[in-house]
């Protein structure tokens, strides 16, 4: 006869579980939101070894390979004789002028042979996170002195691949300093507007409704086209952060209050004030632990919108400007339809945001999902 007495060991599992092992165990049934995670932390290595992935510098041109289309990397060949070879390899191009137009043309030139490697010579030797010295690369050319443009090339024969890579080194950074910047903020006057009440919250729910009722376009341009134009790109770098971020505190600080004011209520928090804890410790460890799930879900769906409000402001000139190499900078390429029409590989940068959007954006929801692992 079975006991029916005991519940299965499952259940019992579930229990006694505690709640980021239930938040985990949710997530990970989030299949497409999985994979998302792994995607995004394959961006975030690829823009911390930036330097190494990349096969070039950003900022090294060539101008005769100006427009150069993408270079097409193949595993079998044929040598001369018909014989099957193997080994990474790309073609070379030719170039030929047009009578007519005098527009040069790139058409492959199947005598050139050009041999790719894993952990290839670098062209320059440079300093892996201005710690380390390096000569080597990923992937390139066995022959540093041989042209290797897997993205095709800008109108000064830069490599739009490896600008893609160091692109990402700001373009994804920006995202996470504006979220730790608006968490502060957030957290902070949030729970004093919705732990106290009274005058402050009303101070600080108006100050949010005129900040939301400001059209953020507008505002994000106004803000960032004060920023002086002989400014070092890393100040420029720092107070588009700082815009982004003084704006998007708002959202959070919102959820947060609303959390406070169901919160400050419940027995543990009364507990809490009874056994004599400051009001900063009742907030901070009492309070703030309790849904620190839901504001990691929170901040995970606000990244790409910092991702977004960058690439548009660098993208209309007055965001980050060149030299620094962020996805928005690139994509000033790409503002004539012309050009576009000539080179489509410019805009790849554009690509890069898109896929890259979408991956935070089904991570973000996955999380927010499992931030609540009894629904």
């Amino acid at each position: 006869m079975s006991d029916t007495t005991h519940p299965p060991a499952a259940e019992r599992r579930v229990d006694v579980a505690g709640q980021w092992t239930l938040m985990w165990w949710k997530f990970r049934r989030h299949k497409l939101a999985l994979w998302s995670g792994v995607f995004v932390l394959f961006i975030y290595v690829i823009a911390l070894f930036a330097s190494f992935v990349a096969p070039k510098d950003p900022n090294a041109y060539a101008a005769r390979y100006a427009y150069v289309p993408p270079m097409k990397v193949a595993f079998m060949d044929r040598d001369s004789e018909g014989n099957r070879t193997f080994g990474f390899h790309t073609h070379g191009w030719k170039v030929e002028t047009d009578p007519l137009t005098l527009q040069k043309n790139f058409a492959p030139d199947p005598d050139v042979r050009i041999d790719l490697r894993f952990f290839a010579p670098a062209p320059e030797p440079y300093v892996l996170w201005g710690v380390l010295p390096m000569n080597r690369v990923l992937f390139g050319p066995a022959d540093a002195t041989q042209p290797f443009y897997p993205l095709g090339a800008d109108r000064l024969g830069r490599d739009v691949y490896s600008r893609v890579i160091h692109g990402s080194q700001v373009s994804m950074t920006v995202g996470l300093v504006g979220v730790g910047i608006s968490l502060v903020l957030g957290i902070v006057l949030g729970g004093i507007s919705g732990y106290f009440g009274g005058w402050v919250d009303n101070i600080v729910q108006r100050s949010i409704e005129f900040l939301k009722s400001i059209p953020q376009i507008p505002l994000w341009m106004g803000l960032a086209a004060a920023i002086p134009a002989y400014w070092s790109p890393i100040a420029v770098y720092f107070m588009v952060t700082v815009i982004l971020s003084l704006i998007g505190w708002t959202g959070l600080a919102r959820e947060v209050r609303g959390r406070f004011l169901a919160l400050k209520s419940e027995d543990f928090v009364t507990s809490a004030r009874l056994d004599g804890c400051p009001e900063l410790r009742i907030i901070l460890r009492h309070m703030v632990p309790s849904f620190s799930s839901h504001i990691i879900a929170t901040l995970t769906l606000a990244v790409p919108t910092m991702i977004l409000a960058e690439t548009a402001l660098s993208f209309l000139g007055i965001g980050l400007r060149p030299p620094v190499v962020s996805w928005g900078v690139l994509m000033q390429e790409a503002q004539n339809v012309r050009t576009i029409a000539t080179a489509p590989w410019l805009f790849a940068p554009g690509v890069a945001v898109v896929v890259t959007v979408l991956a935070l954006n089904f991570f973000g929801d996955g999380l927010r999902d499992a931030a609540d692992p009894y629904a």
